[in-house]
Protein backbone atom coordinates (compact mmCIF):
# COMPACT_ATOMS: atom_id res chain seq x y z
CA UNK A 1 0.00 0.00 0.00
CA UNK A 2 1.24 3.47 -0.45
CA UNK A 3 0.93 6.42 1.48
CA UNK A 4 -1.83 8.11 -0.74
CA UNK A 5 -3.63 5.40 -0.70
CA UNK A 6 -3.62 5.34 3.18
CA UNK A 7 -4.22 8.83 3.36
CA UNK A 8 -7.34 8.74 1.52
CA UNK A 9 -9.05 5.70 2.86
CA UNK A 10 -8.27 7.26 6.20
CA UNK A 11 -9.95 10.90 4.90
CA UNK A 12 -13.05 9.26 3.88
CA UNK A 13 -16.77 9.40 6.21
CA UNK A 14 -15.65 5.92 6.83
CA UNK A 15 -12.30 6.49 7.21
CA UNK A 16 -12.99 9.16 10.16
CA UNK A 17 -15.59 7.11 12.19
CA UNK A 18 -13.95 3.83 12.40
CA UNK A 19 -10.72 5.61 13.28
CA UNK A 20 -12.53 7.25 15.68
CA UNK A 21 -14.39 4.04 16.73
CA UNK A 22 -10.93 2.45 17.54
CA UNK A 23 -9.72 5.02 19.06
CA UNK A 24 -12.69 4.85 22.00
CA UNK A 25 -11.71 0.94 22.28
CA UNK A 26 -8.14 1.76 22.64
CA UNK A 27 -9.01 3.82 26.22
CA UNK A 28 -6.26 6.14 26.18
CA UNK A 29 -5.32 8.15 29.15
CA UNK A 30 -2.34 10.52 30.35
CA UNK A 31 0.58 8.50 31.35
CA UNK A 32 -0.27 5.69 29.46
CA UNK A 33 2.59 3.92 26.94
CA UNK A 34 0.86 2.73 23.47
CA UNK A 35 1.75 1.01 20.51
CA UNK A 36 0.67 1.14 17.52
CA UNK A 37 1.76 -2.24 15.48
CA UNK A 38 2.22 -1.73 11.43
CA UNK A 39 1.86 2.51 11.86
CA UNK A 40 1.75 3.27 8.46
CA UNK A 41 2.76 6.59 7.83
CA UNK A 42 1.94 7.43 11.22
CA UNK A 43 -1.68 8.58 10.15
CA UNK A 44 -2.92 8.06 14.12
CA UNK A 45 -0.10 8.54 16.10
CA UNK A 46 -0.44 12.17 16.85
CA UNK A 47 -4.00 11.38 18.17
CA UNK A 48 -2.61 9.14 20.47
CA UNK A 49 0.09 11.49 21.70
CA UNK A 50 -2.74 14.26 21.99
CA UNK A 51 -4.44 11.22 24.60
CA UNK A 52 -1.59 10.06 26.75
CA UNK A 53 -0.24 13.69 27.00
CA UNK A 54 3.33 14.68 27.32
CA UNK A 55 3.21 11.72 30.50
CA UNK A 56 3.00 9.51 28.22
CA UNK A 57 4.89 7.46 25.96
CA UNK A 58 3.62 6.70 21.92
CA UNK A 59 5.82 4.39 20.19
CA UNK A 60 5.08 3.21 15.91
CA UNK A 61 6.48 0.22 14.19
CA UNK A 62 6.39 0.14 10.99
CA UNK A 63 8.68 -2.56 8.51
CA UNK A 64 8.38 -0.49 5.53
CA UNK A 65 11.41 2.11 5.44
CA UNK A 66 8.92 4.82 3.24
CA UNK A 67 6.11 4.47 6.22
CA UNK A 68 8.78 5.13 9.21
CA UNK A 69 10.39 8.08 7.08
CA UNK A 70 6.64 9.52 6.47
CA UNK A 71 5.67 8.56 10.13
CA UNK A 72 8.51 10.65 11.29
CA UNK A 73 8.24 13.68 9.50
CA UNK A 74 4.99 13.94 10.23
CA UNK A 75 4.90 12.82 14.15
CA UNK A 76 5.72 15.56 17.01
CA UNK A 77 8.55 15.45 18.99
CA UNK A 78 8.44 12.65 21.54
CA UNK A 79 6.58 10.17 19.12
CA UNK A 80 9.13 7.42 18.64
CA UNK A 81 8.90 5.54 15.61
CA UNK A 82 10.51 2.16 15.23
CA UNK A 83 11.63 -0.19 12.11
CA UNK A 84 10.76 -3.64 12.88
CA UNK A 85 8.76 -6.77 12.06
CA UNK A 86 5.08 -7.60 13.92
CA UNK A 87 6.51 -10.88 14.13
CA UNK A 88 9.49 -10.07 16.56
CA UNK A 89 8.91 -6.50 17.84
CA UNK A 90 11.71 -4.08 18.60
CA UNK A 91 11.00 -3.65 22.16
CA UNK A 92 11.69 -4.92 25.77
CA UNK A 93 9.09 -7.58 27.41
CA UNK A 94 6.06 -6.22 29.51
CA UNK A 95 7.29 -2.67 28.37
CA UNK A 96 3.54 -0.90 27.32
CA UNK A 97 -0.01 -0.44 28.47
CA UNK A 98 -1.94 -0.61 25.42
CA UNK A 99 -1.70 -1.92 21.56
CA UNK A 100 -3.21 -2.07 18.66
CA UNK A 101 -2.91 -3.30 14.63
CA UNK A 102 -5.41 -1.82 13.06
CA UNK A 103 -6.38 -3.95 9.97
CA UNK A 104 -2.73 -5.39 9.63
CA UNK A 105 -2.97 -9.23 10.41
CA UNK A 106 -4.79 -9.65 6.69
CA UNK A 107 -0.62 -9.17 5.65
CA UNK A 108 1.07 -10.69 7.72
CA UNK A 109 2.62 -14.07 7.44
CA UNK A 110 2.06 -15.23 11.17
CA UNK A 111 -1.04 -13.76 12.83
CA UNK A 112 -0.62 -15.74 15.55
CA UNK A 113 2.96 -14.72 16.00
CA UNK A 114 2.23 -11.40 15.81
CA UNK A 115 0.11 -11.90 18.74
CA UNK A 116 2.25 -13.67 20.72
CA UNK A 117 4.50 -11.03 20.46
CA UNK A 118 2.03 -8.74 21.78
CA UNK A 119 1.27 -10.43 24.61
CA UNK A 120 5.09 -10.13 25.21
CA UNK A 121 5.49 -6.48 25.44
CA UNK A 122 1.94 -5.63 26.63
CA UNK A 123 2.39 -5.42 30.86
CA UNK A 124 -0.06 -7.65 32.93
CA UNK A 125 -3.14 -5.83 32.94
CA UNK A 126 -3.28 -3.59 29.79
CA UNK A 127 -4.72 -4.01 27.11
CA UNK A 128 -4.58 -4.60 23.08
CA UNK A 129 -7.00 -3.53 20.19
CA UNK A 130 -7.49 -5.73 17.06
CA UNK A 131 -9.42 -4.85 14.04
CA UNK A 132 -9.49 -6.70 10.78
CA UNK A 133 -11.78 -7.22 8.06
CA UNK A 134 -13.73 -10.33 6.76
CA UNK A 135 -13.39 -10.33 3.01
CA UNK A 136 -15.22 -12.91 2.45
CA UNK A 137 -18.78 -11.32 3.33
CA UNK A 138 -17.79 -8.65 0.72
CA UNK A 139 -21.03 -7.69 -1.17
CA UNK A 140 -21.60 -5.59 -4.06
CA UNK A 141 -25.00 -4.90 -5.50
CA UNK A 142 -25.16 -5.83 -9.24
CA UNK A 143 -27.64 -7.38 -11.38
CA UNK A 144 -24.72 -9.27 -12.71
CA UNK A 145 -23.82 -11.52 -8.96
CA UNK A 146 -21.90 -14.36 -10.89
CA UNK A 147 -18.96 -10.97 -11.45
CA UNK A 148 -19.69 -9.82 -8.19
CA UNK A 149 -19.51 -12.49 -6.30
CA UNK A 150 -16.47 -14.00 -8.86
CA UNK A 151 -15.15 -10.32 -7.68
CA UNK A 152 -15.00 -11.35 -3.84
CA UNK A 153 -13.92 -14.82 -4.33
CA UNK A 154 -10.47 -13.34 -6.27
CA UNK A 155 -9.95 -10.91 -3.39
CA UNK A 156 -10.30 -13.26 -0.67
CA UNK A 157 -8.26 -16.10 -2.98
CA UNK A 158 -5.97 -13.93 -4.65
CA UNK A 159 -5.48 -10.15 -3.16
CA UNK A 160 -5.72 -10.61 0.59
CA UNK A 161 -3.35 -12.83 2.23
CA UNK A 162 -5.41 -13.72 5.15
CA UNK A 163 -8.53 -12.79 4.22
CA UNK A 164 -11.19 -14.11 6.55
CA UNK A 165 -8.83 -13.01 9.44
CA UNK A 166 -11.24 -11.02 11.48
CA UNK A 167 -13.37 -13.74 12.56
CA UNK A 168 -10.57 -15.66 13.93
CA UNK A 169 -9.42 -12.83 15.66
CA UNK A 170 -11.11 -13.92 19.00
CA UNK A 171 -9.56 -16.87 18.83
CA UNK A 172 -6.21 -16.34 18.12
CA UNK A 173 -5.99 -13.59 21.05
CA UNK A 174 -7.06 -16.85 24.03
CA UNK A 175 -4.99 -18.66 22.00
CA UNK A 176 -1.75 -16.38 22.81
CA UNK A 177 -3.13 -16.05 26.57
CA UNK A 178 -5.15 -12.58 26.00
CA UNK A 179 -8.37 -12.71 28.37
CA UNK A 180 -11.23 -11.51 25.88
CA UNK A 181 -12.89 -8.14 26.77
CA UNK A 182 -15.10 -7.86 23.27
CA UNK A 183 -15.94 -8.92 20.28
CA UNK A 184 -17.59 -6.27 18.02
CA UNK A 185 -18.78 -7.42 14.30
CA UNK A 186 -19.75 -4.00 12.07
CA UNK A 187 -21.18 -3.54 8.24
CA UNK A 188 -19.23 -1.41 6.87
CA UNK A 189 -21.49 0.35 4.01
CA UNK A 190 -20.73 2.24 1.18
CA UNK A 191 -23.39 4.36 -0.71
CA UNK A 192 -21.16 6.15 -2.30
CA UNK A 193 -18.89 5.04 -5.57
CA UNK A 194 -15.98 7.24 -5.06
CA UNK A 195 -15.27 6.35 -0.94
CA UNK A 196 -15.75 2.46 -1.87
CA UNK A 197 -13.04 3.02 -4.42
CA UNK A 198 -10.36 5.07 -1.83
CA UNK A 199 -10.55 1.26 0.23
CA UNK A 200 -11.95 -1.31 -2.65
CA UNK A 201 -9.87 -0.13 -5.48
CA UNK A 202 -12.53 -2.28 -7.79
CA UNK A 203 -11.39 -1.35 -11.16
CA UNK A 204 -7.30 -2.06 -10.53
CA UNK A 205 -8.51 -4.90 -8.48
CA UNK A 206 -10.83 -6.61 -10.94
CA UNK A 207 -7.82 -5.43 -13.70
CA UNK A 208 -5.70 -7.92 -11.95
CA UNK A 209 -8.49 -10.37 -12.22
CA UNK A 210 -8.89 -10.80 -15.78
CA UNK A 211 -4.80 -10.63 -16.51
CA UNK A 212 -5.05 -13.53 -14.37
CA UNK A 213 -7.40 -15.38 -16.16
CA UNK A 214 -9.79 -15.08 -12.80
CA UNK A 215 -12.47 -13.10 -14.15
CA UNK A 216 -14.25 -12.38 -17.53
CA UNK A 217 -12.14 -9.17 -18.87
CA UNK A 218 -15.98 -7.97 -20.48
CA UNK A 219 -18.27 -8.98 -17.95
CA UNK A 220 -15.94 -7.36 -15.49
CA UNK A 221 -15.60 -3.79 -17.52
CA UNK A 222 -19.42 -3.96 -17.92
CA UNK A 223 -19.75 -4.71 -13.98
CA UNK A 224 -17.71 -1.90 -13.49
CA UNK A 225 -19.27 0.24 -15.68
CA UNK A 226 -22.41 -0.09 -13.91
CA UNK A 227 -21.02 0.22 -10.70
CA UNK A 228 -19.66 3.94 -11.35
CA UNK A 229 -23.23 4.85 -13.09
CA UNK A 230 -24.58 3.82 -9.77
CA UNK A 231 -26.52 3.78 -7.48
CA UNK A 232 -23.97 2.15 -5.60
CA UNK A 233 -24.12 -0.03 -2.59
CA UNK A 234 -21.48 -2.91 -1.27
CA UNK A 235 -20.88 -3.49 2.57
CA UNK A 236 -18.27 -5.89 4.38
CA UNK A 237 -18.24 -7.04 7.79
CA UNK A 238 -14.98 -5.21 10.25
CA UNK A 239 -14.27 -7.24 13.30
CA UNK A 240 -12.67 -5.46 16.43
CA UNK A 241 -11.88 -7.51 19.23
CA UNK A 242 -10.58 -6.22 23.01
CA UNK A 243 -8.75 -8.46 25.72
CA UNK A 244 -6.28 -7.74 28.34
CA UNK A 245 -3.35 -9.94 29.27
CA UNK A 246 -3.74 -10.98 32.34
CA UNK A 247 -2.32 -9.26 35.80
CA UNK A 248 -1.16 -12.61 37.18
Amino acid sequence: MTVAYLDHAAATDQGRRYKRSLLTALDLHPGLSVLDVGCGPGTDLPTMAAAVTAAGRVIGVDRDPKMVAEARRRCPDGVEVLAGDAHNLPLDDASVDRARADRVLQHLAGPQQAITELHRVVRPGGAVVLADPDWDTLAIADPDTATSRAFTRYVTGHVVRNATIGRELARLLRTAGFDLTGVTAEAVLFTDHDEAEAILRMPHVAQRGWEAGVLDPHASRAWLARLAAGPFVASFTLFTVTARRPAF
